[in-house]
């Protein structure tokens, strides 16, 4: 997996996401190949749920709760197919809203608080060989002094949630 810190000023294809990179504090970018498609690699990807991770989120729960966040706690895994990932703005999945999305292209992601704003973009795209390369793009935006100080506590663990999240998404859903 290639995993890439991008600038403010990275383009991002399909263009239609360049505004969020537009202001925003953070964006990185991690990129895999697999041999599933948009939705199976999603699936997979908010399917898999070690336990590792769900200590991490009851930690991030005693944070948030220090911060005074809406959202302290981030329930389990949405445990959906393939199919039940929704494309439609406005629709939920596990903790974010869908933001922007098409079909066998990206889906965009958001999910917000008092403190930040954050964006997961999943695009896809055609390689040789019948795979396709996922770039897993994560955008944040600060609000209020709580922002950076949150982000800066959770910012190493992001990367390894991010990171593990994409191999299982490459895996697809099961």
């Amino acid at each position: 997996m290639k995993s890439t810190m991008s600038g403010l000023n990275h383009q991002v294809d399909p263009p239609e996401l360049s505004s969020l990179i537009v202001d925003a504090d953070h964006v990185d970018v991690k990129t895999i190949e697999a041999s599933v498609t948009l939705r199976e690699f999603v699936a997979g990807a908010l399917a898999w749920e070690p336990r590792w991770m769900t200590l991490l989120f009851r930690a991030r729960a005693v944070l948030a709760g220090l911060l005074r966040l809406r959202n302290p706690a981030i329930p389990a895994g949405p445990g959906l197919t393939a199919e039940e990932i929704p494309f439609t703005p406005g629709h939920t999945v596990w903790f974010f809203t869908v933001f922007a999305a098409a079909e066998d292209r990206y889906l965009v992601l958001e999910a917000a608080d008092t403190h930040l704003t954050g964006y997961l973009a999943v695009v896809i795209e055609p390689t040789r060989l019948g795979r396709s390369r996922f770039r897993v793009i994560t955008v944040v935006r600060y609000h209020r002094w709580t922002g950076p100080l949150y982000f800066t506590v959770v910012r190493p663990f992001h990367h390894l949630v991010v990171r593990t999240a994409a191999k299982a998404g490459a895996r697809g859903s099961h």
